[in-house]
């Protein structure tokens, strides 16, 4: 029974961990809150280098947070991206997160509102911290936004993987998904700040 437990929460901790190596690749991990999860955790999954993406509860205060209770222990909604360093660097992946979120609003995310919904950064080293708050002074400065950016930059802490029926939901529940995300506002907001980003990435 010990053993079974073990191994079924083996990927979980390994998303908990800021780097250790997968065969001859040296994965690190990085977690951003950005409102509703499931919004945030599409945009990484396509990305060469990602190895893998959850949706779970961050930086709370009680342990074993669900879907129920988690606003109430502390926690906000975040996406834990896991990822290779020599693929795909950390700027990449911040300035991908950077252009789903609106970083002036710090009670919620479009139409989610509180602080379980505030946008974050949780960075897990020095260079992280670093370049996360580069970035931030960057952005606050590029005259992009009528509001200040105020966007909160935090150490890690700790990341629960929310439940089953959250990981993928965009691909679990498209309908409900693109009804949501279509009423959110979120892209309204993507497009006036940014543009069609997506053609120009590409």
């Amino acid at each position: 029974m010990k053993e079974t437990l073990i191994l079924s929460w083996l990927p979980f901790l390994l998303l908990s961990m800021s780097s250790f190596s997968y065969g001859k690749e040296k994965l690190e991990t990085a977690t951003f809150a950005g409102g509703c999860f499931w919004c945030v955790q599409p945009v990484f999954d396509h990305i060469k280098g990602v190895r893998s993406s959850a949706v779970g509860y961050a930086n709370g205060r009680i342990q074993d947070p669900t879907y129920q209770d988690y606003a109430e222990k502390g926690y906000v909604e975040a996406v834990q991206v896991v990822y290779d360093p020599a693929i795909v660097s950390y700027k990449q992946l911040l300035e991908t997160f950077w252009k789903q979120i609106d970083p002036t609003d710090t009670d919620g995310q479009f139409v989610d509102r509180g602080k379980q919904y505030r946008p974050a950064i949780f960075w897990h080293d020095e260079a992280q911290k670093k370049m996360a708050v580069k970035y931030r002074d960057t952005m606050a400065e590029s005259g992009m936004y009528d509001k200040p950016v105020n966007i909160e930059i935090s150490e890690y802490i700790n990341f629960y993987p929310a439940e089953t029926y959250h990981q993928e939901y965009h691909i679990k529940a498209p309908v409900n998904y693109n009804i949501y995300r279509s009423g959110s506002g979120r892209d309204n907001y993507i497009k006036k700040i940014w543009g069609d980003f997506k053609t120009k990435d590409k």
